[in-house]
């Protein structure tokens, strides 16, 4: 028998610990979506309405540069969160995102979602702080990053 999103929604971190009330809203704005390897799943500039939560696959996070095409700067894989863009006016994506892989997850419609948010400032207020918590993790993993591409070049 297929789970529910509210089932689904239990397993993903994002989401642990959310009474069952507070899952049944944000599943109201969710559904379930797939991706082919190689698709475009978003593309910067594009409006950013909604988010997803990668159930199965990989997704590239891309920048592009000039003579280089497309850089991945973060792979996003099953359990965690693509995409805060719809947090935040002008509600636009500030990079592409490709499926690596066939890519299984649920999609959420952010303007629902900042609805309910609004109409539930408890609910708004437990969901912005685990997104922040999302912001943070990505922002300390960059920050590794850039250290071991620039940090130490052998000299103390």
């Amino acid at each position: 028998m297929p789970r529910s999103l509210e089932d689904l929604l239990a397993d993903v971190p994002l989401f642990e610990g959310l009474d069952d009330e507070a899952r049944t809203l944000v599943a109201g704005c969710a559904r379930n979506v797939h991706f082919g390897a190689g698709d475009l799943i978003f593309k910067e500039g594009g409006e950013a309405d909604v988010f997803y939560v990668v159930r199965h696959g990989s997704v590239a996070v891309e920048a592009f540069v000039p003579a280089r095409g497309p850089v991945t700067i973060e792979t996003i894989e099953a359990g965690e969160v693509l995409g805060w863009s719809w947090l935040f006016a002008p509600y636009r994506w500030h990079f592409d995102a490709r499926a690596l892989t066939v890519v299984r997850a649920t999609v959420f419609d952010g303007v629902c979602l900042r609805e309910k948010c609004e109409s539930d400032p408890a609910l708004g207020y437990t969901l912005m702080g685990r997104f922040a918590q999302v912001l943070i993790d990505r922002l300390q993993s960059t920050r590794v990053r850039l250290l071991d591409v620039y940090g130490n070049d052998g000299r103390h």
